[in-house]
């Protein structure tokens, strides 16, 4: 692994999370705001636990599902909220299977109570992986 790709990889992420916070500044009433806020944290989701498995190779650890690679940072200390980073993987899997109003107002709740930890966790990555 390259220092070019790992910079490659966290700028991308970066440039995710200002997607997704676009996205949350939306008026809740918009009725693409919430789709569009989910369709965002998914690409966001899927681009942390790449960078955390990138991260966690370097560090002698080997991860191959999401789930690992997210228990794996929790575990070095790089994750401050376990249990909200599983639920944002949970809302992850479930909005990609299904689409029910419902279902999406819920996990739109759930990823505007959440993004700080995104945004944490995002700077921690910065520190690690150099740009």
């Amino acid at each position: 692994m390259s220092g070019n790709e790992d910079a490659r990889v966290l700028a991308t992420l970066g440039r995710a999370l200002d997607r997704l916070r676009e996205a949350l500044a939306e008026p809740e009433d918009n009725p693409l705001a919430i789709d569009g806020t989910i369709q965002r944290f998914e690409f966001a989701i899927e681009l942390f636990w790449k960078a955390l498995r990138r991260l966690l190779i370097r560090e002698g650890v080997t991860t191959t599902t999401p789930r690992e690679a997210l228990q794996a940072a929790f575990q070095a200390g790089w994750l401050a909220d376990e249990g909200a980073w599983l639920q944002m993987l949970r809302d992850r899997n479930e909005t990609s299977r299904t689409y029910n109003q419902v279902t999406a107002r819920r996990i739109y709740a759930s990823v505007r109570s959440t993004f700080p930890e995104m945004e944490r966790a995002y700077g921690l990555l910065r520190t690690r992986l150099p740009e």
